[in-house]
């Protein structure tokens, strides 16, 4: 099987429809213009032969769906992927009431019955979605930026665009001390250049996970996280012209997989740059966007409820800077990302 243009042994998406229900009666109605990503394809596969062989599982057959299930428990979730993992049918699931996400063989779930749609619509999930990908389209920051509702602590967001530079070791290992024998929540956002690039400062964030230090929320940053300092934010990052949005998403969910790591329903964009077009696709993909109202290298200052914003990969010492007295000083509670969108924000632990 041939490489793929995002650096894995993964089958491209099929042209068609951006949504094929799993069976005729979905309550999504399909789209029917469909993209292919084109612009950055020869350098991917130029860093893939560089960088060796990036998969550990086989990914294929990938779709977009959104169907609701129910799963062993008779729990209702939402299907919103579905693919096969190293040839068996596969599910990406969500908890449409704690945002969590969950691989599952297609086996293990059951249609929903027709009148679940109701229950699903009112789901903070889907109101979650709903509510911050709509308008007013900002340029800069459009999405979640804060807690839905009062919260008991904050929310730590690091990103992981593309970098050269040293990993951030001191800051994760302040962060797993606030734990005290227990995992420490904290969303990292991801990119597939930096994924692939980057194979030993990975494997030590998913035995920080296994060992039950860290419990990582997997965000996507985007496959390329293209950006060009000279160019106006109108035509930057996903911006940029010639850039296929949906191929950025769906390429890098597709890498986390490959790489068995679960991508959540959260997407965060490079620069935190969008517009109406990104978003609507965004809501089309079943992801919200997340911002943050606490850049700390921007001077930004956190609250309760805040989503604290900054980069592990590197690229923006200030932020650790800041960040490090605030974790060693145990100024922080550090809460789950998913737990900003539901009414359990303010008692959630560590």
């Amino acid at each position: 099987m041939k490489l793929s243009k995002y650096g894995s042994r993964l089958e491209p998406l099929e042209d068609g429809s951006r949504f094929e229900p799993l069976r005729d009666g979905s309550w999504f109605e399909p789209l029917r213009d469909g993209s292919r990503f084109a612009a950055f394809a020869l350098l991917s596969l130029l860093l893939v032969l560089l960088a060796g062989p990036s998969w550990g599982t086989e990914i294929t057959g990938y779709r977009v769906i959104r169907q609701p299930v129910t799963d062993a428990a008779g729990g209702l979730k939402v299907a919103i992927r579905s693919f096969h993992s190293n040839g068996v049918p596969h599910l990406l699931v969500v908890d449409p009431a704690s945002l969590k996400t969950s691989d599952l063989p297609a086996s293990a779930v059951r249609s929903a019955s027709a009148s679940s749609g109701a229950k699903l619509h009112a789901s903070p999930y889907m109101k979650a979605l709903e509510k911050y990908t709509g308008a007013p389209y900002r340029l800069q920051n459009g999405g979640a930026t804060r807690a839905e509702s009062a919260a008991d602590g904050v929310f730590l967001t690091v990103d992981l665009c593309p970098s050269k530079r040293p990993f951030e070791y001191q800051m994760f290992e302040a962060a797993q001390a606030l734990g005290e024998g227990r995992p420490v929540p904290v969303a990292v956002c991801i990119t597939g250049i930096w994924l692939i690039k980057h194979p030993e400062e990975l494997a030590y964030l998913k035995k920080q996970v296994a060992a039950g230090k860290l419990a990582i929320t997997w965000v996507n940053h985007s496959y390329h996280h293209s950006y060009e300092p000279k160019v106006p934010l109108e035509r930057n990052f996903v911006l940029t012209p010639g850039t296929d949005f949906r191929e950025e998403v769906l390429g890098q969910e597709r890498e986390l997989l490959a790489h068995d790591l679960v991508p959540s329903p959260f997407f965060r964009y490079p620069g935190l740059v969008s517009d109406a077009r990104t978003m609507q696709l965004l809501r089309e993909l079943s992801l919200i966007p997340i911002g943050a109202d606490a850049w700390l290298a921007k001077g930004e200052v956190p609250h309760k409820g805040s989503f604290i914003l900054v980069h592990g990969n590197g690229n923006e010492p200030k932020g650790i800077r800041l960040v490090l007295p605030m974790l060693t000083g145990k100024e922080l509670k550090l809460l789950p990302l998913p737990a900003a969108f539901t009414s359990s924000a303010a008692s959630s632990s560590p």
